[in-house]
């Protein structure tokens, strides 16, 4: 499950794996580009654009989006389906740790959460049924589709 708030240890780690995945592109780790960070690590959810734009008052709506859609291309964000027309970004899971989502159908909202073990390894069996017809898993995602407490 991802880290809200991360402890000075993990906020350096952090940081330097973004910069080193930013570097790797040929881009650098601009004030804006840690900003749209920031505002995903704080948020410990998946945010829209304008979601990310009320978080942090000095980002520039072009700026913001063209910095979430490059920290998506280097493997520092990612895009997160949700149930209304804006997308949602979160930090990469290899940097979080691997987790779903509840996505709330009335407003949009997406949250975090985490499936037992047990639901995993039935995942990874899935896996294993599927590559063996020769099917080259890359990732799986599962959501929970339903109604926010605030919408309930």
């Amino acid at each position: 499950m991802r880290h809200v708030h991360a402890a000075p240890g993990e906020a350096a780690d952090l940081r330097a794996s973004v910069e080193s995945r930013l570097r790797a592109a040929g881009l650098r780790n601009s004030r804006s580009r840690q900003q749209v960070v920031d505002v995903l690590v704080r948020a410990g959810r998946p945010l829209s654009l304008p979601e990310v734009l009320a978080a942090d008052g000095e980002l520039a709506q072009s700026s913001a989006y063209r910095n979430l859609g490059e920290l998506v291309e280097v493997g520092v964000a990612r895009r997160v389906e949700s149930a209304d027309d804006h997308a949602r970004f979160e930090l990469h899971e290899s940097l979080t740790g691997h987790h779903h989502h509840l996505v709330c159908t009335s407003c949009g909202r997406v949250d975090d959460f985490a499936v037992p073990d047990d639901f995993e390894a039935g995942i990874d069996a899935m896996v294993v049924a599927a590559e063996a017809q020769g099917f080259a898993i890359d990732a799986h995602r599962f959501d929970l589709l339903g109604r926010c407490a605030h919408c309930a």
